[in-house]
């Protein structure tokens, strides 16, 4: 309301603070949150001043952030037969098969790590882009002072200049473009990240920014937050902390989600959603035919007149088909009697010039013809 009044300029989403846990990560250890104000407070300690947990190799070592590819699953919903099948070059074209730690590159300190019991196995991973983007937007009330100024404000924040440098500090701009990624040098050393940090993320966020994965858009619909923070959230809370199980999890969230759904509008949700995906609304018959309790809440005579309307087409195309049929067969005993007829005609036609032949040869005889009977002529 705040933008619509006029009384702010701009609005941001910040997208995260991850970026956070990688600057400075000599640092280490868990942090805590002061809720009061939402900042991030500095790394718990014990009474001694010694981080409370830092993450450790085998060695001893600090076992600083490491930015992996996303999880995935090993197997894949078959279309035809709406069943799970097992992920393969066929069932998961864009999948990939698990190595085992000796293979990774030497740089890539997951080599480290003991290997996945699912080694050998393919797997679909499905990059999640779950900030849906960034929009920036100027009111079209504003004056044209105002419109200007903001206009030069966006220019600079997505400047090269400016943005290659602030991407990597923990901030609401997040890396996307290769020239943001391309140097540690450039831009990552200068803000507190370690060589491997850098090359471990560079490499993830290419891969996961090509043509050759499977990438997910997080839900992009009036409410998400009530799908997803309401709901979802609380239901992973009782999971993880052993107060629910699997199946009451989903039954809840189902019941959840029909709820939010009916705050704003099924078939609004079910339009918005095939828009993000990049599909055409649905037809009102369709619509009619798939959500007709929905529809019939929203107006009792669109399904109706919908559903009297492809009456009439039935019945028309079924007028057409059938006039097609019966002048089909019409033509056909048409063309029959035709052929028929000209057969007739030939074999007339040969019959007629086989008598004229004979007759001919007959004239041609020197003399006369006498009839006897069979048995005196042998």
């Amino acid at each position: 309301s705040t933008f619509v009044e006029g009384r702010c300029a701009i609005g941001i989403a910040p997208p995260g603070c991850w970026k956070s846990v990688f600057v400075n990560t000599d640092e280490g250890g868990v942090a805590w949150r002061d809720r009061t104000n939402g900042d991030w407070g500095p790394v718990l300690r014990d009474e001694n001043g010694e981080a409370l947990w830092r993450p450790t190799f085998k060695d001893g070592t600090y076992a600083e952030p490491y930015r992996l590819k996303p999880f995935g699953s090993l197997e894949v919903i078959d279309r035809e037969t709406d069943t799970l099948v097992e992920c393969g070059p066929n069932t998961c074209p864009k999948g990939e098969k698990i190595k085992p730690s000796n293979e990774l590159p030497e740089d890539d300190r997951a080599n480290r790590l003991v290997d996945s019991p699912h080694v050998g196995k393919w797997i679909n991973r499905v990059p999640f882009y779950w900030s849906g983007g960034y929009g920036q937007g100027i009111r079209k009330s504003a004056n044209s002072e105002v419109k200007d100024f903001m206009f030069e404000f966006f220019s600079y924040v997505n400047s090269p200049i400016t943005s290659v440098d602030d991407i990597v500090m923990p901030s609401w701009l997040d890396d996307w473009r290769y020239s943001q990624l391309a140097s540690y040098e450039r831009n990552y050393q200068k803000g507190g990240w370690n060589y491997d940090a850098w090359n471990e993320h560079q490499r993830v966020m290419k891969y996961a920014l090509s043509n050759d994965v499977n990438s997910a858009l997080t839900l992009q619909l009036p409410g998400v937050l009530m799908y997803t923070r309401d709901v979802m959230l609380d239901q992973f809370q009782k999971y993880v902390s052993g107060e629910s199980d699997m199946e009451t999890v989903k039954e809840e969230t189902i019941k959840g989600w029909n709820e939010a759904t009916l705050v704003y509008g099924k078939i609004n949700q079910l339009d918005s959603y095939r828009a993000t995906l990049g599909l055409n609304e649905l037809s009102t018959y369709q619509k009619c035919t798939l959500h007709r309790q929905e529809m019939d809440a929203i107006d009792p005579a669109i399904c109706k007149e919908a559903t009297d309307n492809s009456t009439t087409i039935i019945i028309v195309l079924c007028s057409l088909v059938g006039a097609g049929i019966l002048a089909l067969v019409l033509y056909f005993f048409y063309k029959r009697y035709k052929s028929f007829q000209a057969i007739k005609k030939a074999h007339e036609q040969l019959m007629e010039s086989t008598l004229n032949e004979a007759t001919r040869c007959l004239q041609q005889l020197d003399y006369p013809l006498h009839l006897i009977r069979a048995d005196e002529f042998v």
